[in-house]
């Protein structure tokens, strides 16, 4: 699934090619993705200027000047094209006055679009349970620390509970893990002020390099423009099993990356400097 860099690099996309244009015709190929879409759809987007988008973790909001917003998951598969001749799989079309096209496919429908007023973004039923904003600076040592308390869950598993932080993901939980030196398997309700002032960082510092490339390609993913990501070529740990890490001096002190699997997703780290 599209962690929050994916998200937040298709979100910017489509920011330049519709950010005040008016949506000339909408087109929409079925009723339903993962769930309905609710009745009057067309008709609520059609002749709408698009005045902005806002990301909420892996939601994405594209605001209309009409108080309403349209929710957006990409789901397991989906995608956001722009331009593009029509695709297989192809749910919603969008056509701007200026002649833009903008194409979500989703060929797994594990994806969603709805509606939503505008100002009552933060009380869909997808959103109003997510936790900070890693990004944001209310997302500190403090807050994540306090939010970690007495969890006897591994650290991994409880920063990819979308309640303790939003957005984050198997790829960039196991990346800042290892910039933090903390061990996934350690106990959330252990990490403390003190491991939790170099996991915050390490989770800000991970995501801001992963923007910045574009994301991580990997299966189904590309930006909206046709483009890979390019994160995935630096990778740390993720998907690096049996290599050497970073760190460590040399092979000689290194026992090589490790990889496990932690409540059913692979877990990527090196045992010798991550505690």
């Amino acid at each position: 699934m599209p962690e929050l860099p994916e998200v937040e690099t298709v979100m910017r996309g489509l920011a330049a090619k519709l950010e005040g244009r008016r949506l000339a015709r909408v087109v929409l190929a079925r009723p339903d993705l993962r769930w309905p879409i609710p009745e009057g759809f067309v008709q609520f987007l059609s002749g709408a200027r698009v005045e902005g988008f806002r990301r909420r973790g892996k939601y994405m909001f594209m605001r209309l000047d009409r108080a309403l917003s349209v929710l957006i998951h990409l789901g397991m598969s989906g995608r956001m094209t722009i331009d593009s001749a029509p695709l297989p799989h192809q749910h919603l079309t969008l056509e701007t006055d200026d002649g833009a096209v903008i194409g979500f496919v989703d060929p797994r429908r594990f994806g969603a679009l709805d509606l939503v007023a505008t100002a009552a973004e933060d009380s869909h039923r997808l959103i109003a349970g997510l936790g900070p904003e890693p990004l944001d600076d209310a997302f500190s040592p403090a807050t994540l620390a306090d939010a970690l308390a007495g969890r006897k869950t591994p650290i991994k598993a409880a920063l990819l509970d979308q309640s303790v932080v939003a957005g984050l993901g198997n790829i960039y939980v196991s990346e800042a893990l290892f910039r933090a030196g903390i061990l996934p398997h350690r106990l959330a309700g252990t990490i403390g002020r003190g491991r939790a002032g170099r996991l915050v960082p390490a989770i800000k510092a991970t995501l801001t390099d992963a923007i910045a490339a574009g994301g991580s390609s990997l299966r189904d993913y590309v930006q909206p423009s046709g483009e890979l990501g390019y994160f995935q070529h630096a990778w740390k740990v993720y998907d690096r099993a049996g290599q050497s890490c970073e760190r460590c001096p040399g092979p000689a002190a290194c026992a090589g990356i490790s990889r496990t699997v932690q409540s059913g997703r692979a877990t990527y780290f090196c045992a010798r400097t991550q505690k």
